[in-house]
């Protein structure tokens, strides 16, 4: 097949669910092996400080589409993990997402995998500007196994048995084994709708959200055992096997120079025992607490950089310099301005969009630094967890019963990259500035202003 005649760039982004940011082996990780994400970071550039949105899957997803922090979701109200029986997500007539904006460049748009922003016909992807949608409306432990044992279902609501919905219609009620198949479905019909956009020759966007690397860590039948980091190692390599057949797939149809791929996760790893999710799955549901990571903490929580800094490759030939390395903070939500500038769209103007531009890093042009002065980790409904500002991690601090600040919390990333030493009190000056950044921030967002 010829190379695609279109000279608007194609852009995939394979959104990693919970995988943690140094569980790639071209990132540090010891027992798991990605060769072949290894290969597209020796074919691109990798940014060791990229910033996921949230702690969780559903806030860090809204940001991802709309380019807006947590907080500011559904014209402020945000949006907490949703579950079976949750009846919100994201509002179509609230929010305008990066799929809408590429449609009108006439862009071909597709979904497979995970979606987890409302299963509701209202908040489905092809409500949201998503052409084709193939996959989960919520994560695959949320299924009948849990009997509302974790406290967050309704008391004796059992979760039915988890949907697979093609556009707007459930095609599919899955059980264990239909879930571990899942994963090869969504590569090959990922790369059905890569080849149907090259044959119309339109340009496409793909976002491939993987569910393996969620609990359950259930893989296709014939890849379990080949990781050394048991049932999470080879939901990671199984995922890392996608990638490569994706990027087989751009160069199998010449399409390689002409599409921008990214890979970024939506937040860190499950770290701590859950003994709940270990007698619904077993081996599949069971973390090992002595596994170890560079970063501090995991999911669940925005203060530590366990949770919400993520590892992050891009590739685009002849653009991104090959095998070079970005440590200029950005986060998920420059996703959205940046695919959008590339693209040619214009961005909406009628409300506050957090995310920049970061082509000039991509490119890695001659003086170029990050676009934010700092990054902030809101918690998704409103309140400021951590700073992150030049190489310092400011973690907010708490008031006590009496109303008296304590907690304060320094870490310098330079030589403290598992923020372990609390230097607060020798950098006074810092902790002022950075505390003086997080009252603007959480001002504007209450305010619905830009953060300046």
């Amino acid at each position: 097949m010829g190379a695609q005649s279109v000279k608007k760039p194609n852009i995939i982004h394979i959104l990693a669910d919970d995988v943690g940011y140094d569980d790639l082996s071209c990132f540090g990780s010891k027992d798991i092996h990605t060769p072949n994400l290894d290969k597209m970071a020796s074919e691109g550039m990798k940014f060791t400080s990229f910033y996921a949105p949230h702690g969780t899957c559903t806030p860090s997803r809204a940001t991802l589409l709309t380019g807006r922090y947590a907080p500011r979701v559904n014209d402020g109200t945000g949006l907490y993990v949703l579950f079976p029986h949750s009846k919100h997500g994201l509002e179509d007539e609230k929010e305008v997402v990066i799929t809408e904006l590429l449609k009108e460049q006439g862009y071909a748009t597709g979904l497979y995998g995970k979606w987890h922003l409302g299963h509701l016909p209202q908040y489905l992807p092809c409500v949201h500007g998503f052409d084709e949608f193939l996959g989960i409306p919520y994560p695959n432990d949320h299924g009948p196994e849990r009997i509302g044992n974790s406290g967050w279902r309704p008391k004796g609501i059992s979760d039915p048995a988890i949907p697979l919905i093609e556009q707007a219609q459930v095609i599919k009620r899955c059980d264990n084994n239909d879930l571990a198949e899942l994963p090869a479905l969504f590569t090959r019909e990922a790369c059905k709708f890569i080849y149907r956009s090259v044959q119309k020759e339109q340009p496409f966007y793909l976002q491939y959200a993987n569910i393996e690397t969620h609990t359950p860590w259930f893989v296709p039948k014939g890849f379990e055992g080949q990781s050394k980091a048991a049932a999470y190692g080879d939901a990671v390599e199984y995922l890392d096997r996608s990638v490569g057949i994706i990027l087989n797939t751009l160069k199998r149809l010449n399409i390689e120079d002409n599409t921008i791929i990214v890979f970024s996760s939506d937040n860190g790893p499950l770290i701590h025992k859950d003994t709940e999710l270990e007698n619904c799955y077993g081996k599949f549901g069971t973390t090992d607490p002595n596994r170890e990571h560079v970063l501090r903490g995991g999911k669940y929580q925005e203060r530590y950089d366990g949770g919400i800094r993520v590892s992050c490759i891009m590739k685009w030939p002849g653009v991104i310099p090959q095998n070079t390395v970005c440590d200029e903070i950005v986060g998920a939500q420059d996703l959205f301005t940046t695919f959008a500038h590339i693209a040619g769209a214009e961005i909406p103007t009628d409300r506050v969009i957090d995310g920049k531009d970061i082509l000039p890093l991509m490119k890695e042009e001659k003086g170029a630094v990050s676009p934010h002065e700092a990054i902030y980790g809101f918690k998704a409904t409103g309140g400021l967890m951590s700073v992150r500002y030049q190489n310092w991690k400011l973690i907010m601090p708490r008031k006590d019963r009496r109303g008296n600040v304590t907690d304060i919390q320094l870490y310098n990333l330079n030589n403290d990259l598992d923020e372990d030493e609390n230097v607060a009190d020798q950098h006074p000056k810092v902790v002022k500035k950075i505390l003086a950044l997080a009252e603007k921030a959480e001002v504007a967002v209450e305010e619905n202003k830009i953060i300046e």
